[in-house]
């Protein structure tokens, strides 16, 4: 069996960086334009190119998307970030919208195209129109179920990419209107205020300021609310449909997030590759994806209609156990100290968890902390500041500390 692509999202270089370390294939990113994440840090012109160089250089890939639907005005910025694109020497862009993809053909046609989730691709006729305009590669919808992926994949030939993992919008594929009818923030464009995760009140049109809670029944008051997608289970039946590339969602996710959900799936498709017939994911894979913020999970449409259990009706999202608290930047092997730049609050006597790129996850309690300068503290209050921490194992680049959170 041919190991699909793990494609992982990178919101800017820090994140680019670990998610090749914790073994990405590839990263898909934005620059300052023509994307769909205008609130993430995204990546100037320098940076594209440097992210390509440093992706290269270890022998993985970029995709940058270029999935929003533009304007009139904003066309004609087009051929420039294009050509710039082309130059640099990026592997593929992402692209929804069909003047995007014209002028693509027309400007560099060189450059490989992939057809984003937000086409809305949907059934093998969609499949074979972008095949036939010379797409080399089409991002499934989420709407679909595993035997409609597989006439899909009978039907074309070029290459399909399907999300395993990650938050899901109340319009799957991503086409939502809400956000700008809501706020005047055009999800379409690239800012998209996500009104599907608020809580909502019904009100009377008679009865105005009396606001009643929209309830599906007495578990709570949440609608429009979705699980968020996990296919760790389903990974064999997904390669086997002939499926290249297995996506993660979430390029406004924390370090921490994208850290765990690929090393994870890393090691899921690392066992899937050694033993695709006992391939069984062990529970402590289950358990790293419950110390990241989440929704609960669920599979979407992928074994058919979803069920009501889809919903997240208890809560907004799952408080998670353990929570990130700072990333490794130096390793002093003389002394066993590692120095941290601290992303959440640490005291003495907090039973942390490090994260390594390269080796078992290992837990102690903190029993000695020093400030930048070797001064004893017992307290790391201040956020991005540097610590030295004893640790009980060597670490390396990239790895994060997380700790339990305390009652």
């Amino acid at each position: 069996m041919k190991v699909p692509e793990l494609l992982a999202p990178a919101g800017d270089m820090d994140r680019l960086k670990i998610a090749l370390a914790y073994g990405a294939d590839a990263v898909y990113l934005g620059g300052k334009i023509f994307g769909l994440r205008a609130f993430a840090e995204n990546f100037s012109a320098a940076e594209l190119a440097e992210a390509c160089r440093y992706a290269h250089d270890r022998q993985r890939k970029v995709y940058v998307t270029v999935n929003m639907f533009p304007h009139n005005e904003e066309i004609r910025q087009l051929p420039y970030f294009l050509r710039l694109l082309a130059e640099i020497g990026c592997d593929a862009i992402l692209v929804a919208d069909p003047g995007v993809f014209r002028t693509t053909r027309e400007i560099v046609p060189e450059l490989p195209v992939h057809i984003s989730t937000q086409a809305n691709t949907t059934n093998w006729q969609s499949a074979l129109f972008w095949q036939e305009q010379g797409a080399s590669r089409i991002v499934l919808a989420r709407e679909l179920s595993l035997p409609e992926i597989c006439e899909i994949r009978q039907r074309v030939s070029l290459e399909l990419e399907c999300f395993v993992h990650g938050a899901m919008c109340v319009s799957y594929s991503g086409r939502c209107l809400m956000s700008a009818y809501m706020t005047g923030r055009e999800a379409n464009r690239g800012e998209c205020a996500q009104p599907c995760r608020w809580r909502y009140a019904l009100v009377e049109e008679k009865r105005p300021g009396q606001y009643f809670p929209v309830a599906e029944d007495e578990r709570g008051t949440y609608i429009l609310n979705s699980r968020d997608l996990c296919l760790l289970d389903d990974l064999p039946a997904l390669a086997a449909a002939g499926v290249e590339s297995f996506k993660i969602e979430g390029r406004m996710k924390s370090v921490h997030y994208l850290a765990t959900v690929v090393r994870v799936y890393r090691a899921a498709l690392d066992r899937l590759a050694a033993d695709p017939a006992g391939y069984a994911p062990p529970a402590e894979w289950r358990d790293e994806l419950e110390k990241i913020a989440s929704r609960g999970y669920t599979t979407g449409f992928f074994h058919g209609p979803p069920a009501e259990n889809m919903q997240e009706y208890d809560t907004v999202r799952v408080l998670p156990e353990w929570e990130y608290s700072g990333l490794v930047r130096q390793w002093d092997a003389s002394r066993g100290l590692a120095l941290v730049e601290q992303r959440n609050h640490m005291q003495l006597g907090d039973a942390i968890e490090i994260l390594r790129p390269n080796g078992a996850i290992f837990r102690q309690r903190l029993e000695y902390m020093t400030d930048a300068d070797g001064t004893p503290i017992e307290r790391a209050p201040h956020p991005q500041q540097l610590i030295w921490l004893h640790l009980a194992e060597a670490v390396g680049d990239f790895s994060l500390i997380r700790r339990q959170r305390r009652n």
